[in-house]
């Protein structure tokens, strides 16, 4: 089976959040052998991932050293972080590999995603990033050309467009690459975002992109048989944090539709990898939300929340 494997942040940082280089290693160390078991299974992986924690390293040392030099943009700052985990995922899966007895080269891109310049999130940013600053501290960031947010109490935040992706510019390489037999490791953070200007030339820009959803892109143009978002909880749940909560197994996305027009998927959190499931389920692939120590079973037994495209309406035929 070909599957795309979207890792959740949770799978570059120690379990109580630290993205200390030593927490990273350990903590990615640890999912390579989840993905080489799935290698092993007799699957081919195409790999992507999160990268939050590792941006959010990044703006706190523009915010330190914003008096010395100038901030890195977030385009930047994506690609600095795919080359960084992308290097790390490189050794720790050969390292996984050999301890299995598998022989399969690996491939990081450092990857664009095209963004829409018209995106309404450009003229009005509302996705919170990074940690929240004192006024004066956050006034000299918008002096940079940043958009902070009083959020009271706890004092200023950034916030950021968030536009939807478009299309991953190194598709075609990635597939070439899959054809060859590599395991490809791109699109990392959801790609790193770029427009493309009226004479053709493309350019980075201040934004970010939600990494399920371009991962859900990816899986489509890539015509995977599945769609694994790997997060830290066996199943998405209903009526999550209550008595009454219950695991979701196998659903229709009429089903799961239901669920989430409910409200039964929080914004922050379950909710992006929910709606980036359904694109793809709805495009007739099947879409796996679940742990990522799980992934075989899932992968191999239908284990987690599986969503799959609703059964085809019957139609009656009248004979004459």
């Amino acid at each position: 089976m070909k599957v795309l494997l979207a890792l959740g942040g949770n799978a570059m940082t120690a379990s109580d959040g630290s993205a200390a280089p030593a927490a990273q290693l350990e903590a990615i160390a640890t999912a390579m052998d989840s993905v080489a078991a799935l290698v092993a299974a007799g699957h081919q992986v195409i790999l992507t991932h999160g990268n939050g924690p590792q941006v959010g390293n990044i703006l706190v040392k523009n915010e330190l050293a914003a008096h010395v030099v100038p901030p890195v943009p977030l385009d930047w700052c994506g690609a600095q972080t795919q080359g960084t985990i992308g290097f790390i995922i490189l050794d720790a899966l050969e390292a996984a590999f050999a301890a299995r007895g598998i022989s399969k080269p690996v491939a990081v891109l450092v990857s664009r995603t095209l963004v829409d310049a018209d995106d309404p999130g450009f003229a009005e940013p509302t996705k919170p990033i990074g940690r929240y600053l004192a006024a004066d501290h956050a006034r000299a960031m918008m002096d940079h050309g940043q958009t902070w947010e009083d959020r009271g109490a706890k004092g200023w935040r950034r916030v950021v467009a968030s536009p939807r992706p478009l299309e991953v510019l190194e598709t075609e390489t990635i597939r070439l690459l899959v054809r060859a037999g590599h395991l490809v490791v791109a699109a990392g953070g959801g790609g790193i975002p770029v427009v493309r200007d009226s004479d053709g030339v493309l350019r980075g820009v201040e934004a970010v992109i939600d990494k399920d959803l371009t991962a859900t892109l990816l899986a489509q143009d890539l015509e995977v048989d599945a769609l694994v978002i790997a997060t830290d909880v066996d199943h998405a749940t209903l009526d999550y944090r209550t008595d009454h909560a219950r695991p979701i197994g196998r659903v229709t996305v009429a089903q799961m539709e239901e669920y989430a027009a409910a409200g039964q998927f929080s914004s922050g959190s379950m909710g992006p990898k929910v709606e980036a499931a359904l694109q793809f389920a709805r495009t007739g692939g099947r879409s796996i939300i679940t742990s990522l120590h799980r992934i075989v079973d899932a992968v191999d037994h239908d284990y987690g929340t599986i969503i799959t495209a609703d059964p085809p309406t019957e139609t009656s035929n009248e004979s004459s």
